[in-house]
């Protein structure tokens, strides 16, 4: 892969895991200067941040009104409404709201990269075929991420830049505060277990426990981004995106729990949201005797993103295929890397060390 021409790139959502790495991605590129907006303050950023409210138009326009040199938009930028209609709504919004503003602004876009991921092909549905290429067939119910989409390819044919689509899968990075992180849904809750005198147990359904799952490591995520903003033949193309391998929870909790000095057990589903909302007293103790970098609970993890993952008892794999094809050839084994940032998230004081 050869470095693409520098230039200047915004990115959305630079709060979350995925706009996080691909914004300090960008960063560690020679020449490319980097901005990020996103509603709160990050931490550490190697990138000039905006604060910009991205679902108020006039917002977003005065907002982003010094951006008339962006080249290209990363559109990380995601809002969880309760109802299908209201997601839709608010996240084309957001997405509409930045392309509108790069315009007012008179910045020469030459090309967005946009995130999707396994709704797509309806995996919160209850399963979907496997594996999941980019070619099937959309689903009938209504997805914000069609209506994104429909919007994106609409203003790129009517505005002249270049388009790309990238579908990740569970994604885990290191990240302190993003609480839509499944590395962070297993370090606090093994922490948290450890803490209170019991083994690591998965805790959601016999039936996820055997089923085949697949994770997206956000820095190859932030890899992608960028091959795909520099690659003119990923033009108006949709790519999985995943580490490339498959894992079963069955033989991962038991490697995991030896990583951390843990007893394991067999799986018993629990209500994760429920039962882990009444352990803050636990983490906040746990914080105070390891002087972890403070984070509030609330902000920490999303417990029921990790329940719907651990009870999703069936088979969850895209092909990326294409994506090799293409000329993206990067990969990593999953079990080494949730091991290699357990040990980041311990060494920086995120969660309490080994024992």
């Amino acid at each position: 892969m050869g470095e693409q021409q520098a230039g200047s790139v915004v990115v959305t959502g630079a709060g979350g895991v995925i706009g996080s790495h691909a914004a300090a991605e960008y960063a560690r590129r020679p020449g490319w200067r980097v901005r990020g907006v996103s509603r709160r303050t990050p931490g550490q950023a190697t990138w000039e941040h905006l604060a910009v409210d991205l679902a108020d138009a006039a917002s977003a326009t005065e907002g982003m009104a010094g951006l008339g040199d962006v080249t290209h938009l990363v559109a990380g930028a995601y809002a969880e409404r309760p109802t299908t209609r209201e997601l839709s709504e608010v996240n084309v919004a957001l997405l509409r709201n930045t392309l509108d503003a790069l315009a007012a602004a008179g910045a020469p876009l030459e090309h967005v990269t946009l995130y999707q991921g396994g709704k797509a092909y309806g995996a919160h549905m209850g399963f979907f075929n496997t594996p999941a290429k980019e070619r099937d067939p959309r689903i009938v119910q209504p997805n914000f991420y069609y209506d994104q989409e429909d919007l994106l390819r609409s203003l790129a044919a009517e505005r002249g830049f270049r388009c790309t689509v990238l579908r990740p899968e569970g994604v885990v990075g290191y990240a302190v505060g993003n609480p839509m992180n499944l590395l962070m849904v297993i370090a606090v809750y093994a922490a948290i277990s450890r803490e209170l005198g019991q083994p690591l147990r998965f805790p959601g359904t016999l039936a996820a426990y055997d089923a085949l799952y697949q994770v997206t490591d956000a820095e190859l995520l932030a890899r992608a981004t960028v091959w795909a903003g520099g690659a003119p033949h990923a033009d108006g193309e949709v790519y999985n995106v995943t580490n490339g391998d498959q894992l079963r929870w069955r033989h991962l909790f038991p490697v995991l729990a030896r990583h951390l000095g843990m007893d394991h057990a067999e799986p018993q589903p629990i209500p994760l949201a429920e039962a882990m909302a009444d352990r803050r007293d636990v983490w906040e103790r746990l914080a105070a005797r390891h002087d972890l970098v403070p984070t509030p609970y609330e902000d920490l993890v999303s417990w029921d993103f990790g329940e719907f993952i651990f009870r999703s008892g069936f088979d969850n794999v895209s092909s990326t295929v294409k994506l090799r094809q293409a000329g993206f050839a990067d990969c990593l084994d999953t079990e080494d890397r949730f091991l290699e940032l357990f040990d980041r998230l311990a060494a920086d004081r995120v969660v309490p060390p080994v024992p």
